[in-house]
């Protein structure tokens, strides 16, 4: 079994380097221009992205937007032309970008963005831009983009000149000849404080000269690149390689191995309960023989059949939590599987946003079936008003809390700030195609015959006696939490370095794998932990096995918590809500999803064992 896992995730790991079907590439002949767009600056210090001409830039006359789709929207690109001049073939020494003239704020603004280590992002043919650094025993190390700038001591210094190195293969084309392909970008940015002019834009440069300091006395900056042109092997469906292998792949392989001993370790203990105690004690309590009271009093699961099916309190909010669930789970899922057969590589920009954000509307049919039928089952009567709860109570949370969030984003003038017209056109969607959906999912669920019991309910609740300390609702959150959190925290390091410092991820192979085996992970913990509950002669299992199953979003948050003081150097107060805000509503997503996936595990296990004994 493991060898079969590891085997598949050793294919998998290949998929995500596919380059986006029916994408063509650009074929360039000799001395075409190559347009150089600008992205954004991004620090992991402060989270706040900002556009690139936010700071005194060489500006074209005419700055263009390139078209945006959702997830760019959300991530805070904003793509947009340069000055630079960039010719297929053409090695230029060097080449004056402009000289910019700045006042004392545009100064400060720009000491104060290099302080905060900001760092800028270009696109040459849509490969970003990479600083290319040698390290020791000729170790080649890539870092995406570039820094603005660099600080040594209390001096701050510019980077105002770039060395661009783009690399190239050749293809041979029998109507137009020889064809070139862009397949790396690279850059290794200078300051330099005394740049030569001459005729045409060129100039010279000595980098062994002092650097551009930024103090009180600098009124302009000279703006400068060269460009060197390198042929090279990497194929151009392959060009993505090198940015997506800045991190170490060896340690994925670590994650899965984790997680599959976590797995069969759950398996052993689960095993040990239903092949041995509970086929023990329905053995037991099917004899008609003298020993049946006896059998009784030494496990308690089968004296509360007459309560284990009684509807829990506040079933609209359950029901709520569950088909959200679902709707998470579902576009999860599906989001993992098409990403990791390439179709959402990094190359198509902020396509991965786009797709999960869409798909999370879509799949509001699936949530309000299983949440109509659910609700069905535990005899709720106003439908209406689930349904309801099932459309808003999750996405409002996250709508409101992003929301308030974006005031302060607006507030730090970052281009991270959703437009308003993008936020009316979320709401739009939601009220116009999710609700709808929830809501005609739920009608027809509803509908449906509600999931059979087993077993009658009696009509007086039986007294649930004193249970022990480790019983407890939060002592079992916690127990749960543990295991099916030690199978992911790995995979969760490289989710949070995507998100909070501006990675790429990638590898959706092992996160399919991951995906499969928490999943597989939480179903286990929440059957043995509902076991141990009505052995206790608990029958309030409802809202428990949903809870059960959220605790590891507990040790997620932790998680947050101590890659927060060991991972960034975020010290403002914005910078450190947004992370905080942000993070909560990943763990409370996290919650949702693998309360919904224990919940439905220990429903399933209950109407199985229950559907074997006999009840006179």
């Amino acid at each position: 079994m493991a060898k079969m896992l590891l085997g598949f995730a050793a294919l998998l790991q290949y998929a995500s380097a596919f380059y986006v079907p029916g994408v063509a590439p650009i074929d360039f002949a000799q001395e075409d221009k190559v347009e150089i767009k600008a992205v954004k600056m991004t620090s992991s210090k402060t989270q706040l992205p900002y556009e690139y001409y936010s700071l005194p830039l060489c500006k074209p006359e005419n700055v263009r937007i390139a078209f945006k789709n959702l997830g760019e929207v959300l991530r805070g690109d904003r793509i947009v032309n340069t000055n630079y001049d960039v010719r297929v073939g053409v090695d230029q020494e060097c080449t004056i970008l402009c000289t910019q003239s700045i006042t004392t704020d545009e100064r400060e603004a720009f000491v104060k963005k290099i302080n905060e280590a900001y760092t800028v992002h270009l696109l040459a043919d849509n490969l970003p831009i990479a600083t290319k650094w040698k390290l020791e025993d000729d170790v080649t190390q890539y870092e995406h983009g570039y820094k603005l700038g660099i600080i040594d001591g209390e001096d701050v210094f510019i980077n105002n000149h770039l060395e661009l190195n783009i690399k190239y293969n050749k293809e041979y084309d029998d109507v137009l000849g020889e064809q070139y392909r862009v397949v790396a970008f690279e850059v290794s940015p200078k300051s330099v404080a005394t740049t030569n002019p001459g005729d045409d834009q060129s100039c010279s440069i000595d980098i062994n000269d002092k650097h551009m300091k930024i103090d009180g006395s600098t009124a302009q900056i000279t703006f400068s690149y060269s460009v060197h042109w390198e042929e090279s092997q990497i194929r151009w469906a392959s060009r993505w390689d090198t940015y997506l292998e800045m991190g170490d792949v060896q340690i994925h392989w670590f994650s899965i191995v984790n997680s599959i001993v976590v797995v069969f370790f759950l398996a052993g203990i689960l095993a040990m309960i239903i092949v041995r105690t509970l086929r023990r004690d329905i053995a037991q309590y099917n004899k008609e023989d003298d020993e049946l009271d006896e059998a009784m009093e030494e496990t308690g699961w089968k004296l509360v059949h007459g309560d284990v099916f009684r509807p829990p309190q506040y079933s609209s909010i359950l029901c709520a939590f569950i088909g959200s669930g679902v709707q998470i789970g579902l576009m999860a899922m599906i989001t993992i599987i098409v990403a990791m057969f390439g179709m959402l590589s990094p190359s198509a920009r902020g396509s991965l946003v786009t797709a999960g954000f869409f798909l999370f509307m879509f799949m509001g049919i699936f949530s309000g079936y299983s949440s109509g039928r659910l609700y069905k089952t535990v005899r709720g009567q106003s439908w209406k008003s689930a349904a309801i709860w099932t459309g808003l109570l999750y996405p409002s949370i996250t709508f409101g809390t992003c929301f308030l969030l974006n005031f302060f984003i607006w507030g730090q003038k970052s281009s991270g700030a959703v437009p308003f017209t993008t936020m009316i056109a979320i709401l739009c969607m939601w009220f116009g195609v999710s609700l709808p959906l929830v809501m005609t999912g739920f009608y027809f669920g509803f509908r449906k015959a509600a999931y059979e019991a087993p077993v009658r309910t009696n009509q007086i609740p039986r007294q649930v006696p004193d249970q022990p300390w480790y019983m407890n609702a939060f002592v079992s959150l916690l127990m749960s939490g543990v295991l099916p959190f030690g199978a992911v925290f790995i995979e969760l390091f490289f989710i949070f370095t995507a998100l909070w410092e501006n990675e790429f991820y990638y590898l959706f192979g092992f996160l399919f794998l991951v995906f499969i085996i928490l999943i597989i992970a939480c179903s286990q913990i929440a059957i043995v932990m509902v076991y141990f509950q009505l052995c206790a002669e608990d029958y309030h299992w409802w809202w428990r096995s949903f809870f059960v199953g959220s605790g590891s979003a507990f040790y997620v948050f932790l998680y947050s918590i101590f890659y927060f003081y060991t991972k960034l150097e975020i010290t403002s107060f914005v910078p450190t809500l947004l992370y905080f805000g942000y993070t909560a509503l990943i763990t409370l997503t996290f919650a949702i999803f693998t309360g919904t996936i224990s919940f439905y595990a220990s429903f399933v296990f209950i109407n199985k064992i229950y559907g074997q004994i006999k009840i006179d």
